[in-house]
């Protein structure tokens, strides 16, 4: 049967091409003249043209190239006569009698020019120049040119050779020859150069080109001819296409026409069919004997049948033909003198629908996958990452998502093997879902869908919630309202990282009512191993940030010192990418003064804070020395170079760690300021009447740098006055300059009648950027002054007699300010201190005492020595005061001055 309908569409594909043919030919002799199938021929169409063009192209190819071949063998024949022509005249003139014995003449050139230009005329070349070993003219065809620098190569010469070369010379392109002129003993006294110019050369080429062209073209015209008579006989005789030709036609037609995936029909104008490929008999289900009949009798629908017998255009008409859509494309054959009826393709797109949709499915998967990698893990937060996910995945491919997490993890720390977990995230496409609420604790019994998944480290896929006995017996009545919700499919993905979980991620199907499958069990373990990733290292972030916060809180002040000098307020804010080095500090001196210090080590992160920690001790070690504020940063500025030595790896150089440091004393009793910084912003001091001004304390550079010593600056402060301390990060971020954060600065601080803490609120409110980048730290502080009604002094001369009027004076003041009981043991401290002034030391010597929290005596003389306190022995008869104010005082010390030292003891109040 196959057969017999591959000869039925064989014969039917002969009959149309027959007719065709025959009918073109008929009809070629009567609309065309004698001479159309030549121009036919000619135009390349055909086999017949194709012939004649490349007869033609061969014709004149070999013209061209005969032509080319004989202009080029004539100039370079020219080119080498001229050269041996050249080179004879030269060698010639150069041994001709007299030319030797010129060159010694006075004047060479008047002997030597004549006959040059003689010589020239006579042997029909452009130019003989006589030169001499300087390559100078004697003679040239133009005399102007006569005396100059030769054009050509005389090295050879000079050594007894001849050459010939081609030069562009003083008259254009020329060949010349250059030959010596050689005295008796073989010495080259000069030179001869003659030579022609291209122009020259080449004329017996130029002459011959007219008439080698005219050959060229008469031959071309009659080979043109002779080919044009052969094509039109070729044609005549062919039709146009040999035999071979027209096979080769039916061949691809035939094979075209049955190889594509399009089904191929062609229906004559009474409705017949004459043509069907293999896709048409698929597609439509013909019957064997199909050809020939009409497209009515063939069973197929009425509306395909009616299409296909009306010969009507269409263009993708959908057809339902069996259980398939076929796409119909339909054209007229008759539209240009064709014969009448119609041809149809037919396409089915129910296959390619199916594709685009499997198409349109695999890209929207692919999308979610590149969204998730943009879109989760955009921060460090665990909490934030797993809503990052919740957020992706609702609702392209669940319409409820929730994250489960063990609290290790959401503290940073390693999970535990447990099925305890904690709801971190939570979305959906409605808010009212009877799912667990983030922040809950919850137990996942061993039957259920997570535990197996926290368990074995695998997907579990539940397509039907209510057939899942080990997921309802998690929570009767919440199952039960989950299922009465709509939720009717649950896929659960462990969060793992290696062989480590870190909890769950369930996904939950409602709207849509078909289960999740095995390709989306597969989409969904992308997804979720992609933000696993992000959820450990938001973890580990947790972890380290957590340790490295914890260290540097340790490090710094849980609480401020009491003192009465300073009402204080502070603010301390980490980054928040990770800790810094900055630092604060409040420590009380000795005389009821305070120092206020706030710092800040280069970097972030554990060594960062480490510094930072090492540097605030050192501060508190060196404070106690009492030292100047310039002495201490310059004590700072070492210890901070021997850590950046201590920090030097194995063979390499030093990394600098860097800090800024800014100190302050403050002295109730005058009301006085000492500042020393190092690298760090300047103090703002907001006056009483609410007035600001930053106060011109000399820079300095940052600590670590070495080799520069410190400045102070003194400032009297009205009592009431602010002293506003911080950190470059309050003033500076990426955004923001230094000049303006500190505008910014001092319009915050603007205004009277604000405590500490309302100012620091105030400049927080007013400074903090959004998301910080570095730490800060903000000290605020309003003076106080101790009124002279609690201090008491005392000039003493230097003689002991004096100390017992000191005693009597002291006690009388305490009498007034009511601490009559603390009257012996300050006479004794005084009497002590006093006695040793006297003895052991020089100059003026005062006495002062203040009463503030605690009674202070202090004792001033001009020495620089330090008393040393001391054990006498049993038999010693001093020896013992030192001894004695330690005891009777608690805390007790040497502070020294531009005039000497101070030596003070504290006593506490009853």
């Amino acid at each position: 049967m196959v057969g017999l309908l591959g000869r039925t569409r064989a014969q039917s594909t002969r009959r149309h091409s027959t007719a065709h043919r025959q009918r073109g030919s008929h009809e070629g002799k009567h609309r065309r003249g004698p001479s159309s199938g030549l121009r036919s021929a000619l135009g390349g169409r055909s086999v017949a043209g194709q012939v004649f063009v490349l007869q033609v192209v061969i014709v004149l190819l070999l013209v061209v190239a005969a032509v080319v071949a004989l202009v080029l063998q004539v100039r370079h024949d020219s080119t080498q006569e001229a050269r041996g022509r050249s080179l004879a005249v030269a060698e010639t003139f150069a041994n001709a009698p007299g030319t030797r014995a010129a060159l010694s003449a006075p004047n060479p050139t008047a002997l030597l020019q004549p006959s040059a230009e003689a010589a020239r005329k006579a042997s029909k070349v452009d130019f003989i120049v006589v030169l001499n070993t300087d390559a100078i003219r004697y003679t040239h065809p133009k005399p102007d040119r006569i005396g100059k620098k030769f054009v050509g190569t005389t090295a050879p010469v000079l050594a007894g050779h001849s050459i010939t070369e081609q030069v562009n010379g003083t008259i254009g392109p020329l060949v010349q020859a250059t030959v010596p002129i050689k005295a008796p003993d073989g010495k080259v006294v000069g030179m001869v150069s003659a030579g022609i110019t291209t122009a020259n050369v080449g004329g017996a080429a130029d002459r011959q080109l007219p008439l080698v062209l005219g050959a060229a073209g008469v031959a071309l015209a009659l080979a043109t001819a002779s080919t044009a008579l052969v094509t039109r006989r070729l044609l005549r005789q062919t039709h146009g296409l040999g035999p071979y030709e027209m096979t080769r036609m039916y061949e691809h037609h035939d094979a075209v026409l049955h190889s594509v995936r399009e089904g191929v029909i062609i229906v004559g104008g009474e409705g017949q069919l004459l043509l069907a490929n293999d896709e048409a008999n698929r597609l439509l289900d013909l019957p064997p004997d199909a050809e020939a009949r009409s497209v009515e009798e063939l069973g197929l629908d009425a509306d395909t049948a009616e299409l296909l017998a009306s010969g009507r255009v269409a263009t993708d008409e959908v057809h339902l033909v069996g259980d398939r859509l076929l796409a119909i494309n339909q054209r007229p054959t008759d539209l240009r003198g064709g014969p009448a009826g119609s041809v149809a393709t037919l396409r089915d797109s129910t296959e390619l629908r199916a594709l685009s949709g499997r198409a349109e499915t695999a890209r929207e998967r692919l999308k979610l996958l590149y969204d998730a990698g943009v879109g989760i893990g955009t921060g460090l937060d665990v909490t934030r990452t797993a809503e990052e996910l919740a957020e992706v995945a609702v609702p392209r491919f669940a319409d409820f998502v929730t994250v489960d997490l063990a609290d290790a993890v959401l503290s940073g720390q390693d999970p535990d093997t447990g099925t305890g977990l904690r709801r971190t995230a939570s979305g959906g496409i409605r808010k009212d879902a009877p799912l667990y609420p983030v922040g809950e604790h919850i137990g996942f019994i061993p039957s259920s869908p997570q535990a197996h998944s926290l368990r074995t480290g695998e997907a579990v896929v539940e397509p039907a919630l209510g057939g899942a006995p080990g997921w309802l017996d998690q929570d009767r009545a919440r199952t039960a309202q989950i299922l009465e919700y709509g939720i009717h499919s649950l896929i659960t993905v462990p969060l793992r990282v290696g062989p480590m979980v870190m909890g769950v991620v369930n996904f939950w199907r409602s709207e849509k009512p078909e289960p999740f499958d095995a390709e989306d069990v597969t989409l969904a373990e992308e997804l979720v191993a992609r933000a696993a990733v992000s959820i450990d290292n938001a973890r580990r972030y947790t972890r380290e940030h957590t340790m490295a916060v914890t260290l540097q809180r340790s490090l710094l002040p849980r609480s401020l010192p009491e003192q009465s000098a300073l009402d204080l307020a502070y603010r301390y804010l980490p980054a928040q990418a990770g800790v810094g080095g900055d630092w604060f500090d409040v420590l009380p001196l000795p005389g009821t003064r305070v120092a206020l210090v706030v710092g800040d080590v280069v970097g972030h992160g554990l060594l960062a804070a480490a510094t930072m920690g090492r540097l605030r001790t050192a501060v508190h070690n060196f404070s106690s020395l009492d030292l100047p504020p310039d002495e201490l940063l310059g004590l700072l500025d070492e210890l901070v170079g021997r850590i950046d030595q201590d920090e030097l790896p194995e063979g390499g150089t030093a990394a600098v760690t860097g800090a800024t440091c800014l100190y302050a004393v403050y002295d109730p009793t005058t009301r006085r300021c000492t500042f020393a910084r190092a690298g760090h912003p300047p103090p703002a001091v907001v006056r009483p009447d609410g007035s600001v001004e930053f106060a011109d304390v000399p820079a300095g550079p940052p600590l670590g740098l070495g080799g520069l010593p410190f400045e102070t600056a003194e400032l009297e402060l009205a009592e009431g006055s602010r002293l506003v301390l911080y950190t470059d990060g309050l003033v500076e971020d990426r955004e923001r300059d230094i000049d303006v954060g500190l505008e910014m600065l001092r319009t915050a601080l603007t205004g009277a009648d604000r405590s500490p803490e309302d100012t620091c609120q105030a400049v927080l409110e007013a400074m903090l950027p959004a998301r910080p980048s570095d730490d800060i730290a903000v000290i605020v502080a309003r003076t106080h002054a101790l009124g002279p009604d609690r201090i008491a002094e005392w000039n003493v001369p230097s003689e002991p007699a004096a100390v017992g009027e000191v005693r009597a004076a002291v006690t009388r003041r305490l009498t007034e300010w009511g601490l009559d009981e603390m009257a012996f043991t300050t006479e004794l401290i005084l009497s002590e201190l006093v006695t040793n002034a006297i003895r052991y030391g020089n100059g003026h010597i005062g006495v002062r005492v203040l009463y503030d929290r605690t009674l202070i005596c202090e004792v001033l003389d001009g020495s620089s020595t330090s008393p040393h306190l001391r054990y006498a022995a049993s038999t010693d008869e001093g020896g013992r005061g030192l001894f004695l104010v330690s005891q009777m005082a608690d805390r007790w010390g040497t502070r020294y001055t531009p005039e000497g030292k101070v030596i003070w003891a504290e006593q506490p109040l009853p």
